[in-house]
């Protein structure tokens, strides 16, 4: 989860630097160039709306964090909470000494994909 908590970050941050060079691109042009078609939509106006539109990306971003940070803690604990009770049940069957039978095929595929998602099991 932590892995994809970067990725997402590393996304966001590229995004971020992606706009940056945007914006920096269309001023070039802007000066450059000096467009004056009819019609068309004035440059200025684009401008202000990439960066009301790099302004809310950036809101997006700060309201992300937190919610990625409370997602990993909710995996940690669940993943602890999970640990916990197998290994219980393990010692409760122990102390029982109650024969294990093999898992079924639908149970074997619920422990791959469990662990899959979750690796620290």
């Amino acid at each position: 989860m932590e892995a994809e908590v970067d990725k997402l970050e590393l996304m966001f941050q590229k995004a971020d630097s992606d706009l940056d060079c945007i914006l920096y691109r269309l001023e070039y042009e802007i000066k450059n160039n000096h467009p004056d078609s009819a019609g068309a939509k004035n440059p200025v106006t684009l401008l202000k709306e990439l960066s009301a539109i790099k302004s809310r990306y950036q809101t997006l971003h700060t309201r992300f964090k937190p919610i990625a940070v409370e997602q990993k803690k909710t995996k940690d604990h669940i993943c602890v909470t999970l640990n916990k009770t197998m290994t219980m049940i393990q010692e409760l069957r122990k102390l029982i000494e109650l024969e294990l039978l093999p898992l079924t095929e639908e149970e074997e595929t619920a422990e791959k994909q469990l662990k899959a998602h979750m690796p620290d099991l």
